[in-house]
């Protein structure tokens, strides 16, 4: 990671930086439209309604795989906003259960950390639409914070 990067999260954590800024910097969250809001210490992220990420336009619905790439980058950016030194986090294994349909609108996404050590991160991440206490999808992920043989 460069020091430009870790300077951003820095900066981002402390409060000086919008988190935005990190986001556009990592081309598939900017092509999928991400966005974050932020309230207090809790992060909000979001899909906004977008042609791209149509995936039923019978519906109409949101492609399964937009989706599920929205919250995989969700947890990403969220996991190294909440390390001690940043390093980028990869993917071991990434389960979801889609609970309904995504339809065509606004979807957000919200992530917590159930394990943070020195070489892995268990993160939990609900998407809903409307209501948050009823999720379209739910998952689990398992991400890699270092490798000793790297």
């Amino acid at each position: 990671m460069s020091d430009t990067l870790k300077a951003l999260v820095q900066a981002c954590r402390a409060g000086e930086a919008d988190y935005q800024d990190l986001i556009d910097r990592v081309p598939y969250a900017r092509f999928l439209g991400i966005q974050v809001r932020a309230q207090g210490e809790e992060l909000t992220f979001i899909l906004p309604r977008n042609e791209n990420n149509l995936g039923n336009p019978t519906l109409p619905a949101l492609h399964g795989g937009a989706v599920a790439g929205f919250m995989e980058q969700a947890a990403i950016i969220f996991i190294l906003l909440q390390m001690g030194e940043p390093r980028v986090p990869k993917t071991i294994d990434f389960t979801i259960d889609y609970l309904r349909a995504g339809l065509y609108q606004d979807t957000f996404a919200e992530c917590r950390v159930t394990r943070l050590g020195r070489r892995i991160a268990n993160v939990h991440i609900s998407a809903w639409q409307r209501n948050r206490e009823e999720p379209i999808t739910i998952a689990r992920a398992h991400f890699l914070l270092s490798d000793e043989n790297a």
